[in-house]
């Protein structure tokens, strides 16, 4: 029905495309004049607002891009592709290609051709901004959002486009086969909407292998509904029903037991209208990431509570990770950088942050507590505790830091890797195991604890030392705190997504455990993104 629908939208557009300027306005033929004209003067007055736009027709002469009778390749490239801001999940009213079609059609003075000029540049420029590097502005939606967003010079975009518009325009969409997927994903979504959804939901309770009855049967449908189980006809819980719920479960994120429980059912009966919202916002977030991401890079996902190696588009290690918790300041950032080195037996310097709000009032309590941390003063001598009078101090002027020497039970574990940042961000080690058993693993204060850190230290370092594992253990066995460089730094990317297909085109699907999702769909609402939106 969806794709029904978006043939038909083509059609209607490809008719609207076929546009002419009147005739009147055709008139002044593409080469403009350099004294000014009623065209010229509306070129200029359109664009007064926009020092660029206005500079790039006075350094032409005024000579048209779009509304010359020779331009007609050029406004049907540009309007064929803003024909899809929909199915990218872009706002279609900032391009909105059928009515600039009507305004070709309906133009009839040089005053009109001139702002209709503009129109297609200011277009243009809004296009190749969004559709390269995302809608929205990370850093204003929200504030865990660090994310610097490379965006293509505005000048640099006209004259490529002049040059070669379809490949110009062929060129800026994410080139990263995730994006292709999450479009897929989208068109499926919209189809299974218009469809009415995936049937009825499965009532609540728990459902075990030899289970019978009308919850099963919806538990069984919405498996067919979903893709997960062929058809069938089975009465009861049977072997290929556990297998399907297993697959469920674990592209969920869920621990794969094959037991219908709360957070199964509840993962099932999510509409295909809120997949959908995530999806469109990982189109987002994939635009934000429309960037080389190397060859050989770190993909730490935080919904995903992993950490992962990936090199040529293959994972080649991976290891479940625990990040910060859900609290204003606690909260991972997202960002990329570059890991450089990683610490062995690393002391633990404590942020300023938790030393003044989480210890001070301890020790105000009791000089004594937090033993396992060193007093430091401002030249880095350990101080005495008796001899300080800690409630003399508060957090803005507590004049000392606190450090924990290299051990076993190090808050960082017995390693840290590091990619310098400024909000002091980094991968390490730690005592707490226990935790890495949880489903939702969000407790630490920002930085990510690995699961698996000597393994993860053996696979970077594969690649400068023949014995990667034997290299680590010996700076390891001294007990000395040591660095050790990447003699090529890999970058590592902190991301936040709730929705990704993967090679298998299967999509998996997260909790939105920062909230952060919510907070950019809003913000696509409120730029003219509509769900299940065709343009028209």
């Amino acid at each position: 029905m969806a794709r029904q629908i978006r043939r038909e939208t083509r059609l209607g557009l490809a008719l609207l495309l076929s546009v002419t300027i009147g005739a009147a306005a055709l008139t002044g033929g593409s080469a403009i004049a350099a004294e000014l004209t009623p065209f010229s003067r509306s070129v200029a007055e359109a664009a007064g607002r926009s020092e660029l736009i206005a500079a790039f027709y006075a350094e032409r002469e005024y000579r048209t891009l779009w509304t010359g009778p020779e331009d007609a390749d050029r406004r049907q490239a540009l309007l064929s592709a803003v024909a899809r801001a929909a199915d990218h999940g872009l706002p279609v009213p900032r391009y909105d290609a059928a009515a600039l079609a009507a305004r070709f059609r309906s133009a009839r003075t040089e005053t009109d051709r001139g702002r209709l000029e503009v129109a297609m540049t200011r277009a243009l420029l809004a296009w190749a901004n969004d559709l390269h590097s995302g809608a929205l502005n990370p850093a204003k939606v929200d504030p865990g959002i660090k994310r610097e967003v490379q965006r293509l010079d505005p000048r640099s975009v006209l004259t490529a486009f002049e040059a070669d518009p379809v490949q110009f325009l062929n060129s800026l969409a994410p080139r990263d086969p995730e994006y292709a997927r999450l479009m897929r994903a989208k068109f499926e979504l919209e189809e299974r909407m218009a469809a009415g959804g995936w049937g009825p939901a499965v009532p609540g309770g728990k459902l075990k292998p030899g289970a019978t009855g009308p919850a099963f049967l919806a538990l069984r449908d919405r498996l067919m509904a979903l893709g997960y189980l062929g058809r069938s006809t089975a009465a009861s819980y049977d072997r290929s029903v556990e297998q399907a719920v297993r697959a469920f479960q674990t592209d969920q994120g869920l621990e794969a037991d094959g037991v219908a429980g709360e957070g199964t059912i509840a993962a099932l009966n999510v509409s295909p209208e809120a997949r959908l919202r995530s999806v469109l916002v990982a189109l987002e977030r994939e635009r934000w990431l429309n960037i080389d991401r190397g060859e050989r890079h770190i993909w730490v996902n935080l919904t995903d509570f992993t950490a992962r190696i990936v090199e040529g588009g293959r994972v080649t290690f991976e290891t479940r990770s625990v990040i910060g918790k859900n609290s204003p300041d606690q909260r991972s950032p997202e960002f990329s950088d570059e890991m450089e080195y990683m610490v062995i037996n690393p002391s633990w310097h404590v942020p300023r942050s938790i030393t003044t709000k989480e210890y001070l009032p301890l020790l105000q309590r009791n000089p004594n507590a937090a033993g396992h941390l060193k007093l430091i003063d401002s030249r880095g001598r350990v101080v005495n505790r008796g001899a300080v009078n800690f409630n003399a101090y508060n957090a803005r002027n507590f004049p000392f830091s606190m450090r924990q020497p290299p051990s076993d039970g190090n808050a960082l574990g017995l390693v840290k890797f590091m990619f310098p940042n400024p909000w002091n961000i980094y991968l390490h080690d730690t005592p707490s195991k226990s935790l890495f058993d949880r489903e939702v693993r969000a407790f630490s204060h920002g930085c990510i604890r690995l699961g698996r850190p000597f393994d993860f230290a053996y696979a970077l370092l594969s690649k400068q030392a023949d014995d990667p594992e034997a290299l680590f253990q010996s700076h390891l066995r001294t007990g000395k705190e040591s660095v050790v460089r990447l003699e090529k730094p890999v970058p590592v990317h902190l991301v936040y997504f709730t929705a990704w297909a993967g090679v298998t085109g299967r999509m998996n699907y997260r909790a939105d455990i920062y909230g952060r999702d919510a907070v950019i769909f809003d913000a696509l609402s409120g730029a003219g993104v509509v769900p299940g939106a065709v343009q028209g």
